[in-house]
């Protein structure tokens, strides 16, 4: 009998089940399956079981077939730093990470919340700017935020939202409680990673789904398509996924939804606009696009507007936008609520906007430009984690305890440069789960990026991208600095639909 955690008699586990799936040294941290006592906590009980009666051959042979797959399929992307010709998969854990379904009824809740407050402040900023006149927010942090298009002021989006499609990145921490440790609202990557990952998992426990109720995820495509639909006015809208092309690291990703909806995936130079109205060029001649799902960062969108000199772009688009002949997903102008400054003031939103608290708190943020949290900073360096507040992919980033002083100095000087420019944040040691690691199963520290719809109605995607740190004692999760993944599973209720 497996010993579960708050039921009785608690038993230890068995040697057998050690060997297979069981405790782990663990270092001062949150683990997800097990108690710091050793009990296996209950949403991890069927699985381990499961799991412990797998031959060792049978577990390596499943991994390798996935990894496998994976390059078959063309699941890879690009790590900038070691040109574009050096393409990874991004590894996937046969060991699912899974959340129990109370954990999941406060994350769905926490980030159904959150976006609606940073949808409020986005066109609260490019109208009436309340938020600055009644003081929750200072001036100086829209004027001097490089994602703040001035061109966008004034502007109205369809039904008035700005961020259809959202990526908000959760950690659990020390005390088992989650945390919201960014957003992201201009492109947000990695779901078809999420998607893949589930189609992966249900071919290695093709009878574990039903067994345990995991909440589905097959339909996201589907759900992503009658949102973007849903914000044209014409009865049967042409949808087309606007990619920069072959060499993006997320690639794989626009061709994949593009190709799961059943839409055109299309670049700068396959669109025109004539007469404020945007067509497609086919072999049979002009076609009218409604709805375009950017995954073109903002600035490149329209070198009429912002940056002359994009290749990426189509000129024009923005006057056909405003004019409401087109729908872009996500708005252009979402990105001020990725910067990582204004992510410290988002608690503060929430409550003016909503009038209530954060249901999931931010984890604890000095912002440099603060004078006293800036002397923090700097006398304490070695001990946090800096953040520079447009960066993303991991870049732009120091963990004190994991540097040395010549890093800890070089960003004291960056810091003094440009505090406006930078935040910090204590080292929290991740949330553990149980990962396949040469054979044997370790605890690596993990965070989660749910998806969030935002079209009707908001739809929060039951799981999300686990992404894993795969080297020991690691705390950087991100694909582009050598992180994994794992497929999500949100346990059910028994009765709940089951994939």
């Amino acid at each position: 009998m497996l010993p579960i955690e708050g039921k009785a008699p608690t038993l230890k586990l068995s040697l057998c089940m050690s060997a297979k799936f069981g405790p782990y040294s663990m270092p001062d941290c949150f683990d997800e399956s097990f108690t710091s006592d050793e009990k296996l906590r209950e949403a991890y009980v069927e699985f381990a079981r499961a799991y412990s009666q797998l031959p060792q051959e049978r577990i390596q042979q499943l991994q390798f077939a996935t990894d496998k797959v994976q390059l078959a399929m063309g699941m890879t992307f690009n790590v900038y730093s070691e040109g574009v010709e050096n393409e990874r998969i991004l590894p996937l854990d046969i060991i699912p990470r899974i959340i129990a379904h109370q954990d999941w009824a406060l994350i769905r809740k926490g980030l159904t919340q959150r976006i609606k407050a940073l949808n409020m402040f986005i066109q609260d900023m490019y109208h009436e700017k309340r938020a600055v006149t009644e003081g929750v927010i200072p001036q100086h942090l829209l004027d001097s935020c490089p994602n703040y298009l001035p061109a966008c002021e004034g502007l109205m989006p369809p039904k008035g939202i700005w961020a259809h499609i959202s990526g908000t990145d959760i950690i659990r921490g020390g005390d088992g409680e989650f945390y919201v440790l960014e957003d992201n609202l201009r492109v947000p990557s990695g779901v078809s990673y999420m998607l893949e990952n589930r189609e992966l998992l249900k071919r290695t426990y093709p009878n574990l789904f039903q067994q345990l109720h995991v909440e589905p995820v097959y339909d996201y495509s589907q759900q992503l398509y009658q949102m973007l639909r849903s914000l044209s006015n014409h009865p049967d809208p042409v949808v087309v996924v606007l990619t920069p092309g072959i060499y993006n690291s997320a690639y794989f990703e626009h061709s994949y939804l593009a190709r799961e909806m059943g839409v055109e995936l299309v670049e700068g130079r396959d669109l025109i606009v004539k007469n404020d109205k945007v067509y497609m060029r086919t072999t049979k001649g002009p076609k009218r696009v409604d709805v375009i799902y950017r995954r073109v960062d903002d600035i490149f969108l329209d070198p009429k507007v912002f940056r002359p000199d994009s290749m990426l772009g189509i000129s024009g688009l923005f006057d056909a936008y405003k004019a409401g002949n087109v729908a872009l997903a996500n708005a252009p102008g979402t990105g001020i609520a990725d910067d990582k400054v204004i992510y410290a003031y988002v608690p503060r939103l929430i409550e003016f906007y909503l009038g209530e608290k954060a249901i999931i708190p931010n984890v604890p943020t000095y912002i440099c430009e603060e004078k006293e949290a800036m002397e923090y900073v700097l006398d304490n360096i070695s001990e946090l984690v800096v953040k520079e507040a447009n960066a993303s992919g991991g870049y732009g980033m120091l963990i004190g305890p994991k540097s040395g002083p010549e890093e800890h100095d070089k960003f004291r000087k960056l810091i003094q440069q440009n505090p406006r420019n930078y935040i910090a944040q204590p080292t929290i040691s991740l949330s553990t789960v149980p990962t396949l690691v040469d054979g044997a199963v370790e605890g690596r520290h993990v965070d989660l990026r749910p998806f969030i719809l935002y079209g009707d109605q908001i739809e929060v995607v039951p799981g999300g991208l686990t992404r894993v740190a795969l080297k020991r004692g690691s705390l950087v999760v991100n694909s582009s600095q050598g992180g994994g993944s794992k497929d999500t599973w949100v346990l059910g209720a028994p009765a709940d639909h089951e994939e």
